[in-house]
């Protein structure tokens, strides 16, 4: 099986109403279009039941959080319009986490890189462990993060957006992440990470529903034109997806 049509997505909700969506894909969790599609299906009809309190967002395994977009999938696409709707995945992955009407906890066990990045700024409140370094690469193949930039820059500012963006080869640690307001906390290890998320998830779900309703929509105020904004961003990047340099870079970075 390709690797683009590999991964999973998968959910399920306890009798707290503590629903837990994983994503996974045996390539350190990337994100090929299959995966962005049913991820972003998933956090909606997750998000629209009346018995699910508050939602947990998180990866599979014990490594890498994700690797971002599938570079698989990004040198089979040919024209404008494949490439836009490519892209088009993860801005509707974060506008629906952006739109759910529960609060989203992140749970980053390890390395976030292009779109896990904004996958991370997405949710609502991110817990992390102390080896989930964070790296916007996509400059460094000739795109850049521009259906991703707007959730980062809401979460961290412009200025260190401005400098993974820039920077993107090098890693920041995730204390840096913490620093910047990506993460809340970062732990040492994956259980004591999971111990925090358990208990806020538990804390939340004892919390009232219509409060944090009402509170996440003020979180998430002045977004409202994301829907169009992202569109235009992920045709930016479907472009310049199509060009020799792109090209030519991702296939520099899969022979490493």
């Amino acid at each position: 099986m390709s690797a683009i049509n590999q991964g999973h997505v998968k959910s399920e909700i306890n009798e707290k109403g503590i629903a837990t969506i994983e994503f996974g894909h045996p390539l350190s969790n990337s994100l090929p279009g299959k995966i962005l599609n049913l991820l972003a299906k998933t956090i909606t009809d997750v998000g629209a039941q009346h018995e699910v309190k508050v939602i947990i967002l998180k990866s599979a395994g014990d490594r890498a959080f994700c690797a971002g977009a599938s570079f698989d999938e990004l040198i089979s696409i040919k024209d404008l319009e494949t490439g836009k709707q490519f892209f088009s995945g993860f801005a509707n992955v974060i506008n629906a986490c952006r739109k759910c009407p529960k609060l989203i906890i992140g749970r980053v066990q390890g390395k976030a890189v292009g779109g896990g990045v904004g996958v991370a700024s997405a949710v609502d409140y991110c817990l992390a462990t102390e080896h989930a370094a964070v790296k916007l690469s996509e400059l460094a193949i000739g795109i850049g993060p521009f259906v991703v930039g707007p959730a980062v820059e809401r979460k961290i500012g412009m200025s260190a957006m401005s400098q993974l963006t820039i920077n993107a080869t090098e890693w920041q640690s995730a204390e840096w992440a913490r620093e910047q307001g990506l993460y809340a906390s970062i732990y040492g290890s994956v259980e004591e990470m999971d111990q925090a998320v358990d208990k806020l998830a538990n804390q939340l779900a004892d919390s009232n529903p219509e409060s944090m309703r009402m509170l996440k929509s003020i979180f998430w105020e002045g977004t409202e034109k994301w829907d169009n904004l992202l569109k235009v961003r992920a045709a930016m990047s479907g472009e310049l997806v199509l060009s020799d340099f792109t090209i030519n870079a991702i296939n520099a970075f899969k022979k490493k």
